[in-house]
């Protein structure tokens, strides 16, 4: 008896409803949507996280997941496909549209995913000028997101980079939070899928802001940071340690960059500049 082929993935639309609503049939879409995006977040996170404070409880709650989901396969699935949509066209919020497509938003957050098309628009008007010639003097920027939601905002700005012909993987810091903890976790799978470089938190903006240095970022109690695995390649590990070491140049006469810099980052303003210092060296 000849064996019945494997469907070959396209990475649609379509075959992600088809697989989230096969999941659905004994528990909540919410449920299965939070299982499938947590257990996709952390396969991803511990690849190149091995943190003791990360590592060990993300594989437990991966375990967790999948015993939900009742299979590995389902989930590695999921994550194919989402993989393949990303690469077939990086210029979109795949998870976000399916999020908005199947209803599972949360009405009492006020939560409402901007369309791609605007944050693209957004991005493209906040770039304007020598944006590539910023990046060659200071090395790399950062763009941060404080209520990136599944990233739709910095997944156009990571487009915005590549069209104006800077490489985002090494030259651009992405940054990220959210208080919502499936959503960053979206945000954060699709930015490791498309190689960028940076960190989402989950946390309150408002109340539990991130802060200090943008290489640097501290966890602090109510807050969780998860770290894309490009930003342990190794030009961004060089580009910390020349930081902590205060030998970081970006300049083209070779002189040595101030400590302190300017990031498109939130700063606790109430600690004195010494005392930030000292705990982005502590690192």
């Amino acid at each position: 008896m000849q064996s019945k082929k494997a469907a070959v993935l396209e990475g649609t639309e379509k075959e992600f409803i088809d697989l989230f609503r096969s999941l659905c049939t004994s528990r909540s879409s919410w449920q299965v949507w939070s299982d499938l995006v947590t257990a996709m977040a952390c396969s991803l996170s511990n690849a190149a996280d091995r943190s003791p404070q990360h590592y060990e409880k993300r594989e437990q709650e991966y375990a967790q997941c999948i015993q939900r989901i009742g299979s590995v396969d389902k989930a590695a699935e999921a994550l194919a496909i989402v993989t393949l949509a990303l690469e077939q066209d990086p210029d979109q919020d795949f998870l976000g549209k399916m999020y908005m497509s199947l209803e599972l938003s949360s009405h009492w957050k006020g939560q409402f995913f901007t369309p791609y098309n605007i944050c693209r628009l957004m991005s493209e008007i906040t770039m304007k000028g020598d944006v590539k010639g910023e990046v060659s003097r200071r090395g790399y920027i950062s763009v941060c997101d404080p209520a990136c939601g599944a990233g739709a905002t910095l997944i156009a700005a990571a487009n915005d980079f590549r069209r104006k012909g800077i490489n985002f993987q090494t030259n651009v810091l992405f940054v990220g939070q959210d208080v919502d903890r499936v959503a960053a976790m979206m945000c954060y799978v699709q930015m490791s899928l498309l190689g960028c470089a940076g960190y989402i938190c989950v946390g309150n903006t408002i109340t539990n802001p991130l802060t200090g240095h943008a290489l640097f970022p501290q966890e602090r109690e109510g807050q969780e940071l998860w770290f894309m695995p490009m930003f342990s390649s190794w030009t961004w590990y060089t580009r910390r340690m020349l930081h902590s070491m205060g030998l970081y140049d970006n300049t083209d006469s070779g002189r040595k960059k101030e400590k302190r810099e300017k990031y498109f980052m939130i700063f606790d303003f109430s600690k004195k500049k010494e005392a930030q210092d000292e705990e982005c060296q502590r690192v």
